[in-house]
C-alpha cells in the first residue's frame, strides 16, 4: 500500500471542509493525525498549483483570521471566496461559533 505524505493527508482533510465552513491550520493537522504541525499545513497549501480545486480558502489561523498580509492579492482573494460562501467576517475574523467545521 502506498503511504500518503503529510501534505496529501492535509489536502484530503481540506477537501472535506464544506462550503460555508472553515477550519484552522491546527485543526487540519490534528484531523490528519499530525497534531502540532499547523505550520506544515501552511507549507503544504503554499505548494498547491494555481489551478487547484482544493478549497484552500477555508483554512484560517487560530484567531479566525486570514494569514496573508491584509494588503496582498492573496488576502483579497481568500476573503472574497469566503464572502461568496456566505461567511461573514467581523473585525477581520471569522466567528468560529457560527462557521467552524466540526466533522
Amino acid at each position: 500500500m502506498l503511504e500518503l505524505t503529510d501534505a496529501q493527508r492535509f489536502w484530503q482533510i481540506i477537501a472535506q471542509i464544506p462550503r460555508g465552513k472553515v477550519a484552522t491550520y491546527g485543526q487540519v493537522a490534528t484531523l490528519a493525525g499530525k497534531p502540532r504541525m499547523a505550520r506544515a499545513v501552511g507549507r503544504a497549501l503554499s505548494k498547491l498549483p494555481e489551478e487547484t480545486q482544493l478549497p484552500w480558502h477555508r483554512v484560517v489561523n487560530a484567531q479566525g483570521r486570514i494569514s496573508f498580509p491584509i494588503d496582498s492579492d492573496a488576502y483579497k482573494e481568500q476573503r472574497n471566496r469566503l464572502v461568496q460562501e456566505g461567511i461573514v467576517m467581523s473585525d477581520g475574523r471569522v466567528n468560529f461559533k457560527q462557521y467552524r467545521w466540526n466533522p
